[in-house]
């Protein structure tokens, strides 16, 4: 039995040292990993009902998650929540990276249903994050740019800070019993940020502490979608966990997977990291 942790709030960070990032520890064990026919078929349903056409069933989302088993897992830690912008900042200050943003052209190369005028109020300015937004995920992160926070962590640390695989993500959000969500198997608005019953936009992390994980995991569905160190097709990594744009949410479960082109800066995707122990 899993007793799930409560948190007060986001990690602190101070001037242009490293931020502090909480972590819950994940026992080595088994854990049950993907989907069966059941579940896939849920997923699809809960959205048709949503959407009020089958767009993910026609679309074949789920098709590709990998066969429901067991599996185990060495022992490792995982933050909380995602990296947030604040926590962000101090690294593109100390490493004079460059702030989170993406130029109309580049973002029209992507494809995206998402206007570029919408990209604006997660872009930073002048090396800053947008007013207000300090406490909700960093977005317009590449995959190598969540690498090298990672390299950056771990070299101020001292420890080894790294993106999650597929495998360690999915174990921390659902826990050992396959469950579909990370609360249980029955899809529940209440406890997530999706368009479902959210803003439309991305929220403090931490805002739903009721969808965590059995290991006290926040954000594992909706908010952002998450890079893993999972690759996917060439020059593609697998993202996890739905964002604050879907809705229904069958791909808000820890089962569902896609990946995304490396360089993606998407206003959808964000990060978590592991600490190994």
């Amino acid at each position: 039995m899993f007793v799930a942790a409560l948190f007060a709030g986001p990690p602190a960070y101070a001037g242009d040292t490293a931020p502090v990032l909480e972590t819950v520890p994940i026992p080595a064990g088994p854990y049950v990993r993907g989907s069966d026919a059941s579940e896939r078929e849920y997923g699809y349903a809960i959205d048709e009902k949503a959407y009020g056409y089958s767009a993910t069933r026609n679309g074949r989302w789920y098709a590709g998650e990998l066969a429901k088993g067991r599996h185990t897992l060495p022992a490792y830690r995982i933050a909380v929540s995602p990296v947030t912008n604040a926590q962000y900042a101090a690294f593109v200050r100390a490493a004079r990276r460059p702030a989170p943003d993406v130029d109309r052209s580049t973002w029209k190369s992507y494809g995206l249903i998402h206007p570029w005028q919408r990209t604006r109020r997660y872009a930073w300015k002048d090396g800053a994050f947008p007013a207000g937004r300090a406490d909700h995920p960093v977005v317009l992160v590449s995959h190598a740019d969540a690498a090298a926070f990672a390299a950056w962590l771990s070299a101020e640390t001292g420890r080894t800070w790294r993106l999650p695989t597929e495998a360690e993500w999915e174990k921390a959000a659902r826990g050992t019993d396959g469950r579909r969500f990370p609360w249980g198997d029955r899809f529940e608005a209440s406890r997530l940020n999706s368009h479902d019953a959210g803003p439309f936009d991305t929220v403090p992390v931490r805002s739903f502490p009721s969808g965590q994980s059995p290991y006290g995991m926040q954000d594992a569905a909706g908010q952002v979608f998450e890079w893993t160190a999972t690759p996917g097709r060439a020059g593609r990594y697998v993202v996890k966990g739905g964002s604050w744009d879907d809705k229904g949410c069958g791909v808000c479960r820890p089962a569902a997977r896609h990946d995304r082109p490396e360089g993606l800066r998407h206003i959808l995707i964000g990060f978590r990291l592991v600490r190994e122990e």
